[in-house]
């Protein structure tokens, strides 16, 4: 069952994040299919330029995708990402989120990454779904949704 906006967002754990450490603070959790792929990369970088603004709203930002932390630490490196990536490898946190999803490449059916993010309140519930996203200029359409 997909998540809806208002529910308790499901937990993030990893060596580097627990999204439960995180209350009082906004937190923007951006999934997405693969480091070092040109969307992804776009997106991830637009989240890189606009850290200052989020960190001035008090918004966490940290990245979710299927790759292995070590990839997610060259990829933080190579980028100069000024945040959190979470290797999910056995999918658990994508699929509480309900963005482990079927997709069709080139006729080819295959279980992979929807790009979605969602915005966590202060009190641990999802305030902001965005579905489907598009990587060019999503990180000001999420800084907008902040508020000034």
């Amino acid at each position: 069952m997909a998540l809806e906006e208002g529910a308790k967002a499901p937990p993030v754990h990893s060596a580097d994040f627990d999204l439960a450490k995180q209350k009082g603070k906004r937190v923007v959790l951006f999934f997405f299919p693969k480091v070092n792929t040109s969307g992804c990369t776009k997106e991830a970088c637009g989240f890189r330029d606009s850290a200052p603004k989020f960190a001035r709203k008090d918004a966490v930002i940290v990245g979710i995708s299927p790759d292995k932390p070590e990839a997610g630490k060259k990829w933080i490196e190579k980028l100069g990402l000024p945040y959190t990536l979470v290797g999910d490898t056995d999918h658990s946190i994508c699929q509480a989120y309900g963005v482990w999803k079927k997709k069709n490449m080139y006729g080819v059916e295959y279980m992979g990454v929807e790009r979605t993010t969602f915005i966590v309140g202060a009190d641990g519930r999802i305030e902001k779904i965005y579905r489907k996203v598009r990587p060019e200029g999503h990180a000001e359409q999420v800084l907008a949704e902040l508020g000034a």
